[in-house]
């Protein structure tokens, strides 16, 4: 797993990186349901980042029902996914994107002109 996870100097935080590469793995089965995540220490060793930043993506992760800790053993991708209403995976989906094209100095409003498009091309 470690070697598929890539950081960027983009203006996202990195744990925010680190959570969508992780949520995008588990969500395309590259880790599958209950699998062994590579410990806190050793993911912030391999990417030479502080151990505070893998935490907190974890715990996002785990609070999100993606992964579950536990204590002596280790981090595991949930055994079930998490079950939410369409409407609301939706509302969080763009509420992480409009983050992140705030973060990139990109309106809201540009946003949404672009999807609003990208839509229109869509079969």
């Amino acid at each position: 797993m470690l070697n598929g996870l890539r950081l960027h100097d983009n203006g996202i935080p990195i744990y925010v990186q680190l959570r969508e590469q992780i949520a995008a793995a588990v969500g395309r089965g590259k880790l599958a349901p209950g699998e062994r995540l590579p410990t806190m220490r050793e993911v912030a060793v391999a990417l030479r980042i502080d151990l505070n930043t893998v935490q907190r993506a974890y715990a996002e992760l785990e609070r999100d029902g993606i992964l579950t800790l536990v204590r002596g053993r280790g981090t595991f991708v949930a055994e079930a996914p998490p079950r939410q209403d369409r409407a609301v995976k939706v509302q969080a989906f763009a509420a992480r994107v409009a983050a992140q094209a705030q973060a990139q100095g990109i309106a809201l409003g540009d946003l949404g002109m672009a999807l609003a498009a990208l839509a229109e091309k869509s079969p």
